[in-house]
């Protein structure tokens, strides 16, 4: 298995590991990351969290020489100052956070991720939630569908496809990945099939997003960066998705700010002080090279904060 991440070393360089230290991988996935911070900290501590626990078993084999080091937490990394406070942590020297699916997930036809794999519309990244692209697909009203498919896909034809949703499910429920796919193809004209990119691609990265509830989780987690991070502690986030990169831009500038008074007030008198210093001015993003070994890189941005 392939255990190679996005931006390695630009998330090693960015988190400025120190030896004895204490970091956060908020998703773990099956390792890479973790295995190059784990390897620095010499006698330091890693915060393993991940929601799928497929991913945190397959990690546990991947990092068994470094396992004393690493505790492993099957969670969402939204609540992360709670898992701290509950394994005894106030503060960290680093935090990780890699937004967005895993290829592992991604491949692995049998979770419904991909309109490549027929396969159950599931699309949990945690198993043993309630909720999944089956019941979305075959349970939200026409207008649910539409604005999912338009937020978190930015599809052009969500209207049309949510309508199509509606109609066929009539007859029989929507139970598989290339049933999905028909209908979204049927839905569109012409020539909008004949793009290169797959017709199903918006649309399934839309339900994803939903079902696993992934904007609020993050904007959650980006907002108690700040509160867990020690004096010089280091904030690495990456994200895939538009919505994710403004979301962190935005939590950074926020932490940022140094007077968040009107703008024709005279003197300051908010009192508001800074608490992160932002280290990447614009968005690191994948050289040429890596990309060319692993394409999915492509559309990843990486920001990083610090704490003052």
């Amino acid at each position: 298995m392939d255990h190679t991440p996005v931006m390695l070393s630009e998330c090693i360089d960015g988190l400025r590991i120190k030896p004895g230290g204490v970091y956060v991988d908020g998703t773990l996935g099956r390792g890479g990351h973790a295995l190059e911070i784990v390897k620095r900290i010499d006698g330091g501590r890693l915060i393993a969290i991940d929601r799928d626990m497929e991913a945190i078993n397959e990690a546990g084999v991947f990092l068994s020489e470094h396992k004393h080091r690493i505790t492993f937490i099957h969670s969402n990394f939204r609540h992360i100052s709670r898992i701290l406070h509950e394994h005894g942590v106030k503060t960290v020297d680093g935090i990780l956070l890699d937004l967005g699916i895993s290829s592992p997930q991604l491949d692995d036809g049998r979770r419904g991720f991909s309109y490549m794999h027929d396969a159950g519309l599931d699309m949990r990244m945690d198993v043993s939630e309630e909720l999944t692209a089956y019941q979305a697909v075959n349970h939200w009203t026409m207008e649910e569908l539409r604005r999912v498919f338009t937020q978190y896909g930015e599809e052009r034809y969500a209207g049309r496809i949510a309508r199509t949703i509606i109609d066929r499910r009539v007859s029989k429920p929507i139970e598989t990945t290339f049933e999905l796919n028909e209908i979204i193809i049927s839905a569109m004209p012409a020539a909008a099939r004949r793009e290169p990119q797959h017709p199903s691609k918006r649309c399934y990265q839309a339900l994803r997003i939903a079902v696993n509830d992934e904007i609020a989780s993050a904007a959650d987690a980006l907002e108690q960066i700040p509160g867990i991070l020690k004096t010089g502690g280091r904030a690495c986030i990456i994200s895939f998705h538009s919505i994710e990169d403004r979301l962190t831009k935005k939590s950074f500038a926020a932490g940022a700010a140094q007077c968040v008074c009107p703008k024709d007030f005279p003197v300051c008198v908010c009192k508001v002080k800074p608490t992160l210093k932002i280290i990447t001015k614009k968005p690191i993003k994948p050289s040429d090279e890596e990309v060319g070994r692993n394409p999915r890189a492509r559309s990843a941005k990486l920001r990083i904060a610090e704490k003052i």
